[in-house]
């Protein structure tokens, strides 16, 4: 009698599973892409728009994401499902990143616990749908953690080839989102806490990961240097304090709260408890530690922000790859099966209410999260107001919108209509220099302030763009429905003998006169 066929071996029958998931929520999220009605988002669209001209830097982030659109867009056209192509591509490269960490640092199961929690993420699903920073940073920083865990065994061979992955996938890393920075810092502190951690470091080997961390990002710097460092004083200026109420403790509290919609609630309560019991037991293993150092340093970073200044939910979002494997752990440790299957089927009910509502917004509607969604409507019908309006008009020397958002849509959605002929599009400045891409680039000026249409987006300043005219005609407003509760709506005029009033020296706002 012939023998039953062997059981598939767990490393790969955990493997296979992981790999089945992540293919078949990428393939859902693609889906999605190519069938939503949902609009690019402003932000979105500027992405866009530097992807036409490919740089080693830009105004306000560094450069991958721009490369990244131009990739898919060059593939596909500009459609909105080919801007945000990459982000599933990447969050998916991420979620293998995440498998692997786990694999290597605890075993099969735990690595596919980890890239389930981590693919089911909340906080996930909204980043692997829009074209922004976060999904390179994270596949990226994957990456990184999983040549610096490798680093960690003893067993590892050819360390220094491992250590230039490590430098260059660190730079990539920074060339996404500089909240990449947070790994240094993780870095540092395990490196100082760990005596094994550094022993595992040679000489060629660090030499070799500053080498090519240094080499990948070295483009980036010379752009930023060439540009006023632009891009870093964006950076510092988001993250800023001034004029904001310091001491914060409701902001804290709701930057805190809204973890539980990023990470999960059973995920983050559980990396709370288990930071906890770390703490009163004074003990940790090493891989423990590892992923702790890179977990926490964003979550504390970022909730101390909160709580002086302000933040936003994802800014804490670099912790969250480290943190589903350390959680993965601690639930397979604990032998809390229930909870890790409740986590799970809490996220996926979550990932497949969003994909559902991305699909059919007005299921998302009907939820009451409306107003979530209207940020991705209207823009292309509000473009084609303004741009009809524009054709009526013989003699146009610019377009000129008052506002970095309506500047960017207009760019994408008007790309078919601006340009050839076209009145140029230009950005009104309230204050005495610019203050974005759009008004560096692309700024009203006398000589293009002949004949404009001036469009100000919800009534905002609409007086003092008309005061910067010699003459100006009466208003004419155009609006459009996002829902059944939210308009977009534009003030237009037609504004001759451009030339603006000074500028307050102090607020820079426009003044009767300068003071002398």
């Amino acid at each position: 009698m012939s023998s039953l066929p062997s059981p598939t071996p767990t490393p790969f029958r955990d493997a296979r599973a992981a790999l089945t998931l992540i293919v078949v929520l990428t393939l859902a999220r693609m889906a999605a892409l190519f069938v939503t009605p949902l609009e690019l988002y402003p932000d979105e669209a500027q992405y866009w728009l530097w992807s036409r001209t490919l740089d080693f830097g830009y105004y306000s982030k560094p450069p991958v994401i721009a490369w990244a659109i131009w990739a898919t867009t060059a593939i596909g056209g500009d459609a909105e499902a080919w801007v945000r192509l990459s982000a599933c591509l990447f969050q998916a490269g991420a979620a293998g990143t995440v498998f692997l960490i786990g694999r290597r640092l605890y075993g099969p199961s735990v690595g596919l616990a980890a890239a389930a929690l981590y693919a089911l993420m909340p906080g996930v699903q909204l980043s692997a749908l829009v074209a922004a920073t976060d999904a390179p940073l994270l596949f990226f920083l994957g990456l990184t953690t999983l040549a610096y865990v490798t680093l960690q065994d003893p067993g590892t061979r050819r360390r220094v080839a491992v250590a230039l992955g490590l430098g260059a996938a660190l730079g990539m890393a920074f060339l996404s989102k500089y909240a990449a920075v947070y790994f240094v810092v993780g870095l540092a502190i395990h490196l100082s806490v760990s005596r094994q951690a550094r022993a595992a470091w040679s000489l060629p080997a660090a030499a070799a990961a500053a080498l090519a961390f240094a080499a990948v990002l070295a483009p980036n710097l010379t752009w930023n240097a060439a540009h006023g460092f632009a891009t870093f004083q964006h950076t510092a200026a988001n993250a800023a304090w001034s004029g904001v109420q310091l001491f914060n403790i409701g902001e804290m509290a709701v930057f805190v709260a809204s973890q539980l919609g990023v990470f999960g609630p059973i995920p983050l309560v559980a990396l709370v408890i288990g930071v906890v019991l770390a703490i009163r037991r004074r003990s940790l293993s090493p891989q423990d530690l590892t992923l702790l150092c890179f977990t926490l340093p964003p979550l504390v970073i970022v909730t101390g922000q909160a709580f002086i200044s302000r933040a936003n939910a994802n800014w804490s979002g670099a912790g969250y790859l480290a943190g589903a494997v350390l959680v993965a752990a601690w639930l397979v440790r604990w032998r809390a099966r229930r909870w890790l299957v409740a986590a799970l089927a809490i996220q996926a009910a979550i990932a497949a209410f969003f994909l559902v509502g991305v699909i059919s917004p007005a299921i998302a509607d009907r939820a009451g999260l409306a107003n979530g969604l209207k940020r991705a409507r209207g823009w292309e019908e509000i473009t084609r107001v303004i741009l009809d309006r524009a054709e009526r008009e013989p003699g146009l020397t610019a377009i000129a919108v008052n506002n970095r958002f309506l500047f960017y849509s207009m760019s994408y959605y008007g790309r078919d209509r601006l340009g050839f002929g076209a009145p140029p599009l230009v950005s009104w400045l309230l204050m005495d220099g610019p203050r974005n891409q759009a008004e560096t680039t692309a700024p009203l000026t006398p000589a293009r302030g002949r004949r404009v249409l001036m469009v100000s987006y919800e009534g905002w300043r609409r007086a003092e763009m008309q005061a910067d005219f010699a003459s100006a005609t009466d208003l004419e407003i155009g609006s459009v429905w996002l829902d059944r509760r939210h308009k977009r709506k534009v003030e237009m005029f037609l504004g001759q003998g451009f030339s603006p009033r000074p500028r307050d020296p102090v607020s820079g706002l426009p003044g009767p006169s300068t003071p002398p």
